[in-house]
């Protein structure tokens, strides 16, 4: 006995010395696996620095983008490949000038702001309409889902861009109300991950748990659902943010999205489109940084894929 009592306080010293293991949970382990991958962390770098450019750049540029000087117009960079003399002496003029003496550096700057801003608006526009529609028709299931969804596929039925362009019709071009248009039809996809998603996850123990405690649906969507369904929302909106980006830009080379003075990306390539032959770099350098901004949408969407897939862990 007395053995047992002396041997006792040296066992409870031990489990006291022996060191904690903490577990890491899904978004810290997602975490690590992202910053490992180096191409979307490099994307992630590349995007943050075009838009802290885009954002503070203006404020720093001599030259507006909306200054029209008719003496320099169509001047190419004073080191672009056989300019001109007066083009020579443009001085700051880095990406040239457009077809009305504006120059393009500020334009582009400006024309990332807006499309990056769209893109991202937008994108918050379908996700809170598809999550909400998506987590209600899953949840509730029969009648209401099979409703619910068969309105999806009705508005699947129709041409994408036939809605957007009736919605900027409608509108008469409002800048902010575009965010809008474009976002209200891009949530029908979103919709129907987040419904698969809620369809398999209604059926776990802690969803029937919640049920058992009396917890109110509305409750039990969003605080058990909707958080549990936001790995395949996020990879899914990384390609959503180019996807609207690009409708954007389809509109308004069409003449149905931004209008004069002010600009977007889509607007420098439908411009730089009309002067390819006479003034290249019109179309060069708004497009370099569409394609660069698409590519790293890309990356991170990969990325996080990779990081998210409980399936590579």
């Amino acid at each position: 006995m007395l053995r047992a009592l002396s041997i006792q306080p040296l066992e409870s010293g031990r489990r006291e010395d022996a060191p904690l293991v903490k577990g890491r949970s899904l978004w810290a382990d997602a975490r690590r696996r992202l910053f490992r991958n180096k191409p979307a962390v490099a994307s992630l770098c590349i995007l943050g620095l075009l838009a802290l450019l885009s954002v503070i750049g203006p404020f720093f540029w001599p030259y507006q983008y909306d200054v029209i000087d008719y003496s320099l117009a169509g001047c190419a960079p004073a080191w672009w490949p056989g300019a001109s003399a007066y083009c020579t002496a443009a001085g700051m003029h880095i990406f040239g000038m457009d077809e009305v003496g504006r120059d393009l550096f500020i334009r582009v700057l400006y024309g990332a702001r807006v499309s990056l801003a769209i893109g991202f608006v937008a994108t918050l526009v379908s996700l809170l309409i598809g999550i909400s529609y998506g987590a209600i028709a899953g949840f509730l299931g029969g009648a209401v889902d099979e409703l619910m969804m068969r309105f999806v596929d009705v508005l699947y039925s129709l041409p994408y861009i036939f809605l957007v362009i009736l919605l900027m019709v409608v509108f008469d071009h409002d800048f902010f109300l575009l965010f809008v248009a474009v976002g209200a039809v891009e949530w029908l996809t979103m919709s129907r991950i987040v419904r698969g998603q809620t369809l398999s996850i209604k059926q776990k123990e802690f969803i029937e748990a919640a049920r058992a405690a009396g917890v109110a649906t509305p409750t039990i969507i969003r605080r058990h659902v909707i958080p549990n369904v936001m790995g395949p929302v996020i990879i899914y909106v990384t390609l959503t943010i180019p996807t609207v980006i690009l409708a954007e830009s389809f509109l308004s080379f069409l003449g149905l999205g931004i209008q004069e003075p002010l600009t977007s990306l889509g607007v420098l390539i439908a411009e730089g489109a009309n002067q390819m032959e006479s003034a290249p770099w019109m179309l060069i350098f708004p497009a370099l940084c569409m394609a660069l901004t698409l590519f790293c949408f890309n990356f991170i969407g990969d990325g996080l894929r990779d990081a998210l897939d409980p399936k590579d862990r």
